[in-house]
């Protein structure tokens, strides 16, 4: 895996990730050419080509944290609302996805779902409406959340930070007609 290769797929990416942060056009190509120092000195720090988006962003994330903090004192509730918005965008799309994730799955486990976290009734009482355990009901929700966890990472890859945040996702070319 060579840099010009990565920077053949993500700049486009990164120099919009970059745009949407920095008003001044002179600074997005100064971050951009720092990213593209940086991901080259650590390029050996890669584990697999799987992780390179996740860990392209991060640079670029780390890097823009650095030119505001260099910039002007900036309060780290500040750098954090960064990305604030970006994440409710990608939250806001991935919600268009969720019940159509969700009816996509078997009858009883999406109707399981609809009533939990769409309707959100509690467990204990849907579990006495349809007269089952409470306990049987949890596992009956865990394993449902599971197969829809499944259904969205069959379509998107998903990048995460450190605390394992939802950062950024790409949807997987062979998925996009059920994504959409």
């Amino acid at each position: 895996m060579s840099i010009e290769h990565i920077w053949n797929n993500y700049r486009v990416a990164l120099k919009s990730f970059i745009a949407r942060r920095v008003s001044n056009p002179t600074d997005v190509d100064d971050i951009f050419q720092d990213i593209l120092i940086k991901s080259y000195s650590k390029l050996e720090t890669l584990d697999s080509e799987k992780s390179l988006k996740p860990w392209l962003f991060k640079i670029a994330s780390n890097t823009l944290i650095d030119f505001y903090r260099k910039d002007k004192p900036v309060y780290e509730s500040d750098v954090d609302n960064l990305f604030d918005e970006d994440i409710e965008d990608i939250k806001a799309e991935l919600s268009d996805c969720i019940v159509p994730f969700i009816n996509s799955l078997p009858e009883e486990n999406a109707k399981l779902l609809m009533a939990i976290d769409i309707n959100h009734l509690s467990q204990k009482e849907y579990a006495e409406e349809i007269g089952v355990s409470y306990s049987t009901l949890k596992s009956r929700v865990q394993k449902s959340r599971s197969m829809l966890k499944q259904a969205f990472d069959d379509c998107c890859h998903f990048s995460h930070d450190a605390q394992g945040n939802l950062m950024d996702y790409e949807r997987r070319a062979k998925q996009r007609k059920r994504c959409d």
